[in-house]
């Protein structure tokens, strides 16, 4: 008995799984990125979730999931650079319930993500990504699609306000997978929009790649 109960379970999860494989291929042959958000824009909000640590570290993860059912969860993920360059990468999918607990496992393990208001998220993106472009960093391509995934949420609904950089300066903090001329190109970006008082770095060792970009 409690073998064939364990048999039609796993069929039943089979079957929801073919489903949703089924519903992300349709999706990709109808209208794009756009086209996929859009739709996704209708369906009810799961969770919406940020890094605890953002405005501590300077660095953190923003995930807005919806969908009507745990098994089909469309979802927009924005990484965030609250000290400089604002929204740093943008990503779009549709996943089952394992895998978005999956995710937000591994993308909380740095910092746990915890809830907040979507007027919220959504202000904190928009002001976020108008800043940084203030100081010469546009967001990820993508952003204006994805941000889309908010719907009908207000951002003017939340009163929050919002400080972004450090001690009021931008601090740039570049990542390890970043080369010597990214960096360069971001400073000297800075130092056209801001002047060399105008900002702070993170790095220690900026006197050894402004001497490697004299050398060559």
């Amino acid at each position: 008995m409690a073998t064939n109960i364990a048999l039609k379970r796993a069929k039943k999860a089979q079957r929801r799984k073919q489903v949703v494989v089924e519903k992300r291929a349709a999706e990709a042959l109808d209208g794009g990125l756009a086209g996929q958000v859009r739709r996704a824009a209708g369906t009810p909000i799961q969770h919406c979730l940020l890094s605890k640590a953002l405005f501590d570290d300077g660095m953190g993860t923003l995930l807005l999931a919806r969908g009507v059912t745990p098994y089909d969860v469309a979802l927009g993920t924005f990484l965030l650079d609250a000290y400089c360059l604002g929204i740093k990468d943008v990503m779009f999918g549709v996943v089952d319930e394992d895998e978005f607990e999956m995710y937000v496992e591994t993308m909380g393990a740095a910092s746990p993500l915890i809830s907040v208001e979507p007027t919220y998220a959504r202000k904190l993106l928009r002001e976020l990504a108008a800043w940084a472009r203030s100081i010469g960093f546009p967001p990820q391509r993508d952003f204006a699609a994805v941000e889309q995934l908010f719907g009908d949420v207000s951002a003017d609904a939340c009163e929050q306000v919002f400080r972004f950089g450090r001690d009021g300066k931008p601090i740039y903090m570049p990542g390890p997978s970043e080369s010597s001329s990214l960096i360069r190109g971001r400073i000297e970006q800075l130092r056209k929009r801001l002047g060399d008082d105008g900002f702070t770095l993170g790095i220690d060792d900026i006197d050894g790649i402004e001497g490697e970009a004299a050398s060559r």
